[in-house]
C-alpha cells in the first residue's frame, strides 16, 4: 500500500504529465478524491495524484474536441469547409496527435470533417499504405 499525501502540482511528474493530460482530456485529483476508474501516479512509494480521464465537470470540450478544435485554428476554419486534400491533412493530423484512440472517434471527425466515417477510413488507410 502506498503512502498518500496532499497533491503538490508543482512537482516534477506532474509537470511533466500535464500536456500528455491536457491533449487527452484527463486531469489531475488529489488522490483522497480517487474514484475506482482514476489512475495513481505514485512515485518513490508516495501517491502524488491520480489521473481522471474525461472532461472536468465545468468543461465541456473532451479531448476529441479539443484536438478538432485545435486542427480546424491551424488549417485556418471549420472543418467541414475545407478542400478535400485539407480535410486528408487534418485526419493525418489527428491521427498524429492521438485523435482516433478516443471511443467512436471515426464518426465523431466525419461529422466535423461533413464527410462519412468510410470516407474518414479511407483516408486513413491511404495515410498509411
Amino acid at each position: 500500500m502506498t503512502e498518500r499525501s496532499p497533491m503538490d502540482e508543482s512537482h516534477p511528474v506532474l509537470v511533466t504529465l500535464a500536456p500528455l493530460l491536457e491533449r487527452t482530456g484527463g486531469r489531475l485529483v488529489p488522490a483522497q478524491e480517487a474514484t475506482a476508474d482514476d489512475v495513481p501516479l505514485v512515485w518513490e512509494g508516495t501517491t502524488l495524484a491520480c489521473v481522471r480521464f474525461g472532461p472536468p465537470e465545468s468543461d465541456t470540450l473532451g479531448g476529441l474536441e479539443r484536438l478538432l478544435d485545435e486542427v480546424a485554428a491551424e488549417l485556418g476554419g471549420p472543418l467541414a469547409g475545407l478542400p478535400r486534400v485539407e480535410k486528408q491533412r487534418a485526419v493525418r493530423l489527428l491521427e498524429e496527435r492521438g485523435a482516433f484512440t478516443f471511443r467512436k472517434s471515426a464518426e465523431t471527425v466525419a461529422a466535423a470533417l461533413g464527410v462519412t466515417r468510410f470516407t474518414v477510413y479511407n483516408y486513413l488507410n491511404r495515410e498509411r499504405a
